[in-house]
């Protein structure tokens, strides 16, 4: 006749325990120097082996050639325990029998010594399901039992006994079952059972396990019947309702390539799966490649998606559509490619903040002109030719001046030329009339700061006379050259430097502000000494 394998391989000595070395080395020590206690409290995960421990730990009580931590396996009263059949061995299930009248007859039933054992054992499993009444009634027999008598308790939930039943006992945690030590002791299951398999299934079998040994026996049984006889990864996720790990793979290289096709196409397939379980194998497949260092994936983007992954679980929990909350995992973990880190963002700002100008174009032309009277050379004239990127952060200066005053933004946008940034320096040309002039003139400290907000912060602004005024300012009339000597090139430049009423307020020479003198202000001082900042920034006063 068949037997399940939780049964069939139910452990018969301490050695054969899976996960609980802590529990087994005290419990074997205690039985081999003869240190026993009247009273033991199991508690743990279902599956985690306390009855079977305190099985274990009974038959090692009772052995004719104990008490052991290795029973003998061939006396009578091993071969009774192991068929679970001892008379001396009375388990007692709290979850039935929970009244006070059960526990007054367990009590009446210590007062007779054992019929063929060492000891008279009580194991009370689920201990917890007991009533108030029943815990009260049992607190005296379990404080100071007969000689020959020992209670081993179990739970699931110790939280829920008193502290008047915690203190009387040895209390034994034992810890959930890790994956690893489950997945050796199914593949040693397979082998004595002649079943071929594949090592990923087995991971999937004890994920789904939970750490519960007797859950994940109980699925391997199921996986041979449903797999024929050959366990594999598709087949075992097919049983349970998962994902393949091939399917995952092309979930994330969808993701990390961006593509939002592939993705909507993904979430069609995935109408059938359970969310929940979608996101337990998501964060499984992430935290094997954390811990595999996937080059595929940086900390910062391991963060990001357990992130999303747990918002996603909260919103499970106030009962959202699960399809609607699996398409934000995905298309939220796509965006979170495309942030930048902190350090990326702080260098572009002072990249942005301390940025060396771009190089200017310059084409040297030569213009003759023939003078009727007398021919004079004209000096070289020069045309420079702003590259693109310069252009567009003069009109970034236009949009932030609209942004800030929409009349001072058009008034600066019809009167104000660009004509050049070089060394610092924003060389502009001004046709402002009155109006624009009034204008500008207000707004002139506004102007200052934003071209150094957009072109830097040492940036200074240089006017210059339209084009036509330059040229006839620097046309030499004939009558003039007869009774004047030839005017010197700084004396040519002069009338460049000298603009419009607005030219005069917006590049006004003031004092440029000295950041020592700032630093070493007293004020400034005393404030760093009470604050210890790690950064002092200067900003101009709007």
């Amino acid at each position: 006749m068949s037997q399940v394998l939780a049964l069939k391989y139910r452990p018969k000595s301490f050695d054969q325990l899976i996960g609980q070395n802590s529990v087994t080395q005290t419990l074997s020590l205690a039985l081999n120097q003869d240190r026993l206690s009247h009273a033991y409290l199991f508690s743990g995960l279902r599956g985690s082996g306390k009855t079977s421990t305190a099985r274990i730990f009974s038959k090692a009580l009772i052995c004719e050639k104990g008490p052991t931590a290795t029973p003998c396996e061939e006396c009578e009263n091993c071969k009774m325990a192991n068929e679970n059949r001892h008379i001396d061995i009375i388990e007692m299930d709290a979850a039935s029998s929970r009244k006070i009248d059960d526990i007054r007859e367990l009590i009446e039933n210590t007062k007779y010594k054992p019929n063929s054992a060492r000891y008279k054992i009580f194991i009370i499993d689920e201990v917890h399901m007991l009533t108030k009444e029943a815990f009260n009634a049992l607190l005296k027999t379990l404080e100071e039992p007969p000689p020959y008598v020992k209670f081993i308790l179990a739970t699931t939930d110790p939280l829920k006994l008193p502290p008047t039943i915690l203190s009387r006992t040895q209390h034994f945690r034992f810890k959930q079952i890790g994956q690893k030590d489950v997945v050796n002791h199914l593949s040693h299951i397979l082998n004595l059972e002649g079943v071929t398999y594949e090592i990923e299934a087995l991971g999937m079998l004890s994920r789904a396990g939970n750490g519960s040994l007797r859950d994940t026996l109980t699925l391997l049984d199921q996986a041979i019947i449903f797999s024929k006889g050959k366990i594999t990864a598709p087949s075992v996720a097919s049983m349970l309702g998962l994902l393949d790990p091939k399917e995952l793979d092309i979930i994330f290289e969808a993701v990390l390539d961006k593509d939002k096709a592939k993705m909507l196409e993904i979430l069609k397939e995935l109408e059938t799966y359970e969310c929940e379980v979608v996101l337990d194998e998501i964060i499984a497949y992430l935290k094997t490649a954390f811990f595999d260092s996937d080059s595929r994936f940086s900390t910062l983007l391991f963060e990001r998606f357990f992130r999303i992954l747990s918002e996603a679980k909260n919103l499970l929990y106030i009962n959202a559509d699960n399809s609607f909350v699996l398409s934000l995992v995905f298309f939220k973990m796509i965006e979170a490619t495309n942030i930048k880190t902190i350090d990326e963002i702080i260098e572009n700002l002072e990249s942005e903040k301390f940025r060396i100008p771009q190089p200017k174009i310059e084409i040297n032309e030569k213009i003759e002109e023939k003078v009727a009277t007398k021919e004079t050379p004209v000096p070289t004239k020069k045309i420079v030719r702003t590259t693109p990127k310069e252009t567009d952060k003069f009109q970034k200066l236009i949009a932030k001046l609209k942004d800030r005053n929409l009349d001072t933004g058009r008034c600066f946008e019809a009167s104000i030329s660009f004509i050049d940034f070089v060394d610092k320096t924003l060389i502009l040309s001004s046709n402002a009339d009155e109006s624009c002039k009034q204008t500008l003139r207000h707004a002139s400290s506004i102007i200052k700061h934003f071209v150094q907000e957009v072109y830097g912060i040492d940036a200074t602004i240089k006017m210059q006379k339209p084009a036509k005024e330059q040229e006839q300012a620097s046309k030499p009339k004939l009558e003039e050259k007869k009774q004047e000597p030839q005017k010197s090139q700084d004396d040519k430049n002069e009338g460049e430097n000298s603009g419009s009423c607005v030219a005069e307020h917006i590049a006004k020479d003031s004092k440029e502000i000295d950041a020592n003198e700032i630093l070493n202000n007293p004020f400034i001082k005393k404030a760093t000494e009470l604050f210890e900042p790690k950064k002092i920034e200067i900003h101009p006063k709007i």
